[in-house]
């Protein structure tokens, strides 16, 4: 077992995987988005109007889709945190991959409501 005082903060080839798998993240989130903003854009029901997200349900998809991507993603992290503690290995740095991918989830859900 590690010893929680002494960590471990310097390990390049973790570094590397916890910010591969940011990454990965990142894009899937990026791909959901822009998913969900085209399935908004082409909605019948919004044919008619100006604004791209006109009703509840293109608001709720757009908003939550990729806040859903990053929370999972924020989960997986987590999850990985807690294998590399029990396994003894450098954990402290999947910690903060799993804290970034949920402060974003968060900014991301302020910007979303604040645009309804």
């Amino acid at each position: 077992m590690v010893d929680d005082v002494e960590k471990r903060w310097r390990n390049p080839p973790t570094f590397r995987r916890a910010a591969r798998y940011v990454v990965v993240v990142l894009i899937l989130t990026a791909i959901v988005a822009a998913l969900a903003l085209v399935w908004a854009a082409s909605r019948q029901q919004c044919s008619n109007s100006d604004v791209v997200l006109c009703d509840t349900a293109s608001k709720l998809m757009v908003g939550l889709g990729p806040a859903l991507v990053l929370l999972f993603g924020g989960i997986g992290a987590f999850v990985i945190t807690f294998r590399e503690w029990r396994a003894g290995r450098n954990w402290p740095i999947w910690q903060g991959a799993g804290w970034f991918l949920f402060t974003l989830m968060i900014v991301y859900l302020t910007i979303a409501g604040g645009s309804t």
